[in-house]
Parts: structure tokens; C-alpha cells; sequence
């Protein structure tokens, strides 16, 4: 897995690639965590590039988004794989996150 995060005025975008399974499930959920505490109330995914989330990864999303909902804000999903979109639909959790079919749009949006 890695992740890079670019800091704009209002939301931070972070790209994240590779697998998110439950041997990096914690540095990806520190990650995160360490953006929420931030500031900013929306943060976007870039997920395009990850092929794999375990149920840990999902945990860690989730975290993020009840953090960032307290705050009137969200996870934002910028172009997902189909892989992501997959595990969050059979979780029932599609709901839960929206997303976009690019950075720009999910930019758009907040």
C-alpha cells in the first residue's frame, strides 16, 4: 500500500494504491486519522488504484467518516475501483460513501 496526500484550501486529497489489507489496515487507518484531526471536514479517496480493502481497510474508512460527519463533512470516494466498490456493496455500506467519477468532480462538490 501507499498513500500520498496533496493539501488544497478546503480538503486534503489522498491517494491511496496498492492493497489495503489487515497487515497495513493500521498505518491506513493512522493515516487517516492524522487528516481528520487536520481541519478540514471532507477528505477525498483516490481509490483507482487500489485493488484490494479488507474488512480492517473498511473499518478505518468508516472511522474517518464518523470523525468527519460530527463536523458536517465526509469521505469523499474519487474514482474507486471496482474492486472498492465491490467489498463496500456487498457490505451494504455503498450508501455510506459517496462517490465520484474523478478528483475533480469530488473537489467540486465540498
Amino acid at each position: 500500500m501507499e498513500i500520498n496526500v496533496r493539501e488544497y484550501k478546503r480538503v486534503n486529497v489522498i491517494r491511496v494504491t496498492g492493497r489495503v489489507d489487515a497487515s497495513v489496515a493500521p498505518q491506513f487507518e493512522e493515516a487517516l486519522r492524522k487528516q481528520v484531526e487536520t481541519g478540514h471536514a471532507h477528505l477525498i479517496l483516490e481509490m483507482d488504484g487500489t485493488d484490494y480493502i479488507s474488512s480492517a481497510g473498511v473499518r478505518a474508512l468508516i472511522s474517518a467518516q464518523k470523525a468527519l460527519k460530527a463536523r458536517g463533512g465526509a469521505v469523499l470516494l474519487a474514482q474507486p475501483s471496482e474492486r472498492v466498490k465491490e467489498v463496500l456493496s456487498i457490505a451494504g455500506l455503498d450508501a455510506l460513501f459517496q462517490d465520484y467519477p474523478d478528483t475533480e468532480a469530488a473537489i467540486g462538490s465540498v
